[in-house]
């Protein structure tokens, strides 16, 4: 097990959702801010040579990054995977290949440097039984709206084992479920989680009188939830401990319907009116769960957060962002 107060850390997507909190557990192993740093796309598009090599160039001027950790991605939901497909592949690959090769052409990776990659449960086999294990992940193909997504994550972890095997990197690739939690980009419905959109949508109707909400599908779909922090956590101790890219899922290890969900949200609000399933929108897979046998083993990693409580805390954090 590393000390990372010792290391000097790029965090890609460190102003993300997930990336600030990894930032915030990073603090509270002791790893000083000046260790940290966070590019901006604005400033350094890694899905670009230029945006890539001034990266490498301006982080720890000289002595470089000893941690690449890549929470950094084109993300989105349902109607945006359909509507890019191009993209979700093509941006999430070449990050990807990018920031490995512009630090192997720098030398960072015979002085050590480690890589950690967060992939994406998208990238499990639309057929592959329930929880998702794994040794699963290519043993069929993805989902076909989210494929181009779960490929070019799956690639990554490819491309991570391949230098592992002719270059000695280190490196280590995690596979979150879906997350929730304050922080989360709620209010932009093309890019928030299932989650946080439906906490929008309560918070917003309890707020406002309204008399209906109305939910995609049926509400009998299946998934697994994880708190932000918990993710967080997951994601740093891999970077701590694991020196190869083996796939760890990070997850509550627990089902819950859409239904359960939005009930549990609409009573943490305090929404009285109706709820509508709009069966005209797709459900997507019936089920979505992650085996976590693996994250125990390898991380001594479980959640913390119960799933009520987590969701109280957003619902929370949420209302007091809305305008009254």
């Amino acid at each position: 097990m590393i000390q990372l107060r010792q290391h000097r850390i790029i965090v890609t997507g460190g102003a993300g959702f997930l990336g600030r909190a990894v930032a915030t557990v990073l603090r509270a192993r002791g790893v000083d801010d000046s260790k940290v740093f966070i590019p901006r796309r604005r400033d350094y598009d890694l899905t670009t040579d230029d945006g890539c090599r001034r990266l490498y160039t301006d982080a720890f001027p000289g002595a470089g990054p000893s941690i690449v950790i890549h929470a950094a991605g084109f993300t989105g939901g349902i109607g945006r995977n359909r509507r890019h497909p191009a993209r979700f592949f093509m941006d999430n690959i070449l990050m990807s290949l990018n920031l490995v090769r512009h630090a192997e052409q720098r030398g960072l990776i015979e002085r050590g440097l480690r890589v950690l990659q967060v992939g994406t449960m998208c990238s499990y086999p639309a057929e592959a039984p329930i929880p998702y294990h794994e040794e699963s992940l290519w043993k069929g193909y993805p989902d076909a709206v989210s494929a181009p997504y779960g490929v070019a994550k799956l690639c990554a972890w490819q491309l991570l084992d391949a230098y592992r095997m002719e270059h000695g990197l280190k490196s280590a690739y995690v596979i979150p479920v879906n997350l929730y939690g304050p922080g989360d980009n709620i209010a932009d419905p093309e890019n928030s989680h299932v989650a946080g959109a439906l906490i929008r949508k309560f918070v917003e109707a309890s707020m406002y009188d309204h008399h209906e909400v109305v939910c995609w599908g049926s509400g009998a779909p299946t998934r697994d939830f994880l708190y932000v922090d918990d993710a967080a956590e997951g994601v740093v101790r891999a970077a701590e401990v694991m020196d190869d890219p083996i796939p760890i899922n990070l997850a509550s290890g627990k089902e819950v319907s859409i239904r359960e969900l939005a009930e549990t949200i609409a009573r943490l609000t305090g929404f009285r009116g109706r709820i509508t399933w709009d069966h005209s929108r797709p459900d997507g897979q019936p089920h979505r769960s992650l085996d976590i046998s693996r994250a125990k083993k390898l991380l001594a990693w479980e959640p913390k957060m119960d799933l009520r409580e987590g969701l109280k805390r957003t619902v929370e954090w949420y209302r007091s962002m809305v305008p009254a």
